[in-house]
């Protein structure tokens, strides 16, 4: 019988967090070894344990996977998350990037110099409210299902049900203006499993605080773009 998967990063939301909330709503118990100091990563750096030198590195089923998106796609297709051929498949991944280039803006924002914050959160509510969330509103409101794709659960729900909770956080509200995607998280947040993972206590990790911020700092070296507002698609932990 193959052992819980056990994640490898620090102890913080970062890319690791959407790989959190996909094993957690497929029922899949999992560890996590935290990465503290700069000498943690080196050591899984020094004994091969990461391809590119980075994190995060999840070990899976004998595999040492890195790179997010991988280790998203192999949980997805495990868990039957991840749609019933190839057309469904190749629509759950146009909506959960959609996700993402909103989703890397919230993750950085914790991170940046107090003078970019107040634009930066602007930025985020003014594409939130005018881009993304218009978006997949849409999409439910066409197809009139519960769920974005082929009316069953899959990755790019709970996706997009994680960044509903994460954008609520810097804009608290702005989901109330959107009644399917109200709908859609209140649905998916009632599944057992997710219930159980909004629960105080499970390994949800909060908003990023200063505490965590300087952690990430101390481990990862963190340097944010020169212009991090204007290039949101760079905006990545390259040092990761």
């Amino acid at each position: 019988m193959a052992g819980k998967p056990v994640l490898h990063y620090f102890d913080g939301r970062g890319r690791m967090e959407p790989i959190r909330w996909l094993l957690a709503a497929a029922g899949v118990e999992f560890e996590e070894k935290f990465l503290k100091t700069r000498d943690d990563l080196a050591r899984l750096r020094s004994d091969g344990s990461l391809m590119f030198q980075q994190v995060p590195m999840v070990e899976i089923d004998g595999m040492k996977l890195v790179q997010t998106k991988a280790i998203l796609n192999y949980i997805a297709s495990k868990y039957n998350l991840y749609g019933k051929d190839m057309k469904e498949r190749a629509i759950i991944d146009m909506y959960t990037e959609g996700v993402a280039d909103l989703e890397i803006m919230i993750l950085y924002y914790p991170h940046m110099p107090p003078e970019e914050k107040e634009a930066s959160l602007a930025k985020i509510k003014e594409q939130t409210r005018n881009r993304y969330f218009p978006a997949f509103e849409k999409v439910l409101k066409s197809h009139g299902q519960d769920y974005l794709v082929g009316n069953r659960l899959s990755r790019a729900d709970i996706a997009l049900v994680e960044l509903l909770y994460h954008v609520e956080e810097l804009d608290p509200g702005v989901v109330d203006n959107f009644p399917l995607l109200k709908a859609l998280r209140s649905r998916v947040s009632n599944l057992p499993t997710v219930k159980k993972f909004l629960q105080p206590g499970s390994q949800r990790k909060p908003f990023d605080d200063a505490k965590c911020v300087e952690s990430a700092k101390k481990i990862f070296k963190i340097v944010l773009p020169e212009d991090s507002i204007r290039s949101s698609r760079w905006n990545r932990w390259n040092t990761l």
